[in-house]
């Protein structure tokens, strides 16, 4: 039997079609329902679906009377706050585009997302790395639009560009993944295949707004389905996390493997009546931080895997949990294979994980990246570029990547582009970067270079905070006399794993 996961597609998506109306289409039958509560110590700041959608569509008529006609990009420089998800549907909702980004860029990293862009509205959070520029526009201003009237729905092709987000790319570079709208109908595949989330949730997602696995999991699938988001506040402590779960009776928890841990290291037995469940995404979640989540609060953490170019497709879920330390199975509607060189292998045999084309939620592609586009297929099918095994009953066991791609607190990153950033720093003659293992269960990125002599750690870490977010930056630095290369005097990146042990231990 092949690696062929097939049990039908989903539903078409509707047409004419608007992400950011399907998003909030509840708010018609549930105007008063909280739909969001922001979680501080003291209490909580609740919007009610009403206030949400009033003032996306205030937002939409601010953006279009600002000039902007729908196809125009709108960068998003935002901090942790609920300004950044009702300024991105905002800007979905008058058929603008947005491109959510990381507040930890730095002013080069984001110069070059400008340059690449050419945006036509910046919309900035003081604080929040940016260079000057004609079209940005402070955060004020955006708030002002909250109480505009409201705009109508840009209605369209569900296949037409709804947004970007940006990821690191094998090459270095990163990349403008282009989404459609019908990348939020294709989430209905998550409900019930990850989820299990329902009108009557409460779903506490512990990221920040501003990062898009916060911004799907954490926000808009809530919305769509009518439930209530959680979101603590700036700057909340994993230990306090478990408090704020039984306070504000959370039905679901969301968070990356290494909240998970985090809130382990403080946490060993814990009351949470009301949660069902917890979700892990962004990183390989371990056996023993499930089991460990397990122990310690009687339920469950429910994993999945997906990327910036298709979200999430694979996970474990109420109904069908994952078996053998697997990742779980595809979500029903999801087409998935294993593939070979020749196509999908035997269940049971290593291959490559691949989504079909015809996955709504699939990219639209690379922008203005057609060749890279291409090269990530192999016929009808996408290449993720992560190794995998299907099982006989369609379960599926990650076994890691199959380049040379990092994963930093569920963020994944490029060794180029860290290499290429700190190439020129005075005193390195030759560098490689990879991640290690420092402790079980926590990996961390690792910068081994050449030189006349070692380097002050200190030199290095400020020529690196200056070029690089600060989930790129490494957090070790690695003298050597020489980097190992091939006979053609290319880096063997993977030999530099073995050595970091030797380096830190020896």
């Amino acid at each position: 039997m092949l690696s062929v996961f097939d049990q039908g597609p989903p539903a078409p998506c509707p047409t004419p079609f608007n992400m950011a109306e399907y998003v909030l289409a509840r708010a018609r039958e549930l105007p008063d329902k909280t739909a969001l509560s922001v979680l501080g110590p003291d209490g909580a700041t609740d919007w009610s679906y009403d206030a949400i959608a009033k003032a996306v569509r205030g937002i939409a008529t601010g953006l279009l009377q600002r000039g902007l006609c729908p196809g125009d990009i709108v960068l998003l420089r935002l901090g942790n706050t609920p300004d950044f998800p009702l300024a991105y549907l905002g800007a979905i909702a008058a058929g603008l585009i947005p491109v959510p980004s990381s507040a930890q860029l730095t002013v080069a990293e984001t110069s070059v997302i400008i340059r690449d862009l050419s945006p036509g509205l910046i919309l900035h959070q003081p604080g929040v790395p940016c260079p000057a520029h004609p079209a940005r526009l402070d955060v004020g201003a955006l708030e002002q639009m909250r109480h505009l009237p409201p705009a109508s729905f840009d209605r369209g092709d569900p296949n037409r560009p709804a947004y970007i987000v940006y990821t690191s790319g094998t090459s270095g570079i990163p990349r403008a993944v282009l989404h459609a709208h019908r990348a939020i109908w294709a989430r209905r595949m998550m409900m019930d295949g990850w989820y299990g989330l329902t009108a009557q949730d409460r779903l506490l997602h512990a990221g920040a707004f501003n990062w898009t696995y916060t911004l799907g999991t954490g926000v808009m699938d809530p919305w769509t389905m009518g439930a209530t988001a959680l979101i603590p506040e700036p700057g909340t402590d994993p230990k306090d996390l478990p408090g704020l779960l039984a306070t504000h009776r959370a039905t679901l928890f969301a968070a990356a493997p290494g909240v998970f841990r985090k809130m382990l290291q403080t946490m060993d037995r814990c009351a949470l009546p009301d949660l069902r469940h917890g979700l892990a995404a962004g990183e390989k979640l371990s056996t023993a931080l499930r089991e460990g989540w397990q122990r310690a609060t009687g339920r469950p953490v429910l994993e999945a895997y997906g990327m910036s170019e298709c979200s999430t497709f694979i996970s474990a879920s109420p109904d069908h949990p994952a078996r053998d330390g697997a990742l779980g199975q595809p979500q029903p509607g999801r087409r998935i294979a294993i593939l070979g060189a020749d196509g999908p292998v035997p269940r049971g045999t290593e291959g490559v994980i691949a989504v079909h084309r015809s996955d709504p939620g699939l990219m639209l592609g690379y922008r203005d990246a057609p060749q890279e586009t291409a090269a990530r297929f192999q016929g009808d099918w996408f290449l993720t570029g992560d190794q995998g095994v299907m099982a006989a009953d369609g379960q599926i066991h990650y076994l890691g990547r199959a380049d040379d791609m990092m994963n930093a607190g569920g963020y994944r990153v490029s060794p180029l582009e860290v290499e290429q950033a700190l190439a020129h720093c005075p005193g390195v003659e030759a560098i490689g970067v990879t991640d290690i293992e420092v402790k079980p269960d926590v990996r961390v990125i690792a910068a081994f270079y050449t030189g006349s002599q070692p380097l002050p750690d200190r030199l290095l870490e400020r020529f690196a905070a200056e070029r690089l977010a600060r989930y790129k930056q490494p957090r070790a630095y690695l003298y050597l006399d020489d980097l190992p290369v091939g006979p053609n005097g290319k880096l063997l990146r993977r030999a530099l794993k073995p050595l970091a042990k030797d380096l830190i231990h020896g």
